[in-house]
């Protein structure tokens, strides 16, 4: 496996999940948000609410479905990071939702991948909530 193939399956996961949300109607606000308190893969308006995503890539499923790699852990890093968006984009006062898009994709290029969208996934986690 070459050393650039994580990242590249991220990225590849994330653009499939922008165009994903596009087509259903959400307005991309971020992509890739980083602060010193965290990551965000995405970041939408849907219908008024502010939607954080997190994106979860594989090139199979045989380490596991992808959205089980969004432990706590994780979540207390993404709700302060989107806690830290909210406030400086002045959005704080909007209904909030955590969502998990996992990508499982094909072994063959001409196939489509698998997209499983778990819309509030999670709540808010830790002394961040909003």
């Amino acid at each position: 496996m070459p050393w650039f193939r994580p990242h590249w399956l991220g990225r590849r996961g994330e653009r499939i999940a922008g165009s994903f949300l596009k087509r259903r109607g959400y307005r991309i606000l971020a992509r890739s948000f980083r602060s010193p308190l965290g990551e965000i893969d995405l970041i939408c308006l849907s219908q008024g609410v502010l939607v954080f995503v997190e994106v979860k890539t594989r090139s199979s499923a045989e380490r596991g479905e992808p959205w089980e790699a969004v432990d706590r852990r994780k979540q207390r890093r993404i709700t302060r990071a989107a806690v830290g968006y909210a406030q400086r984009a002045k959005m704080a006062d909007r209904p909030i939702r955590f969502d998990i898009i996992a990508i499982t994709l094909p072994d063959r290029w001409w196939e489509k991948p698998r997209i499983d969208h778990f819309e509030d996934a999670f709540e808010a986690q830790g002394p961040w909530s909003l």
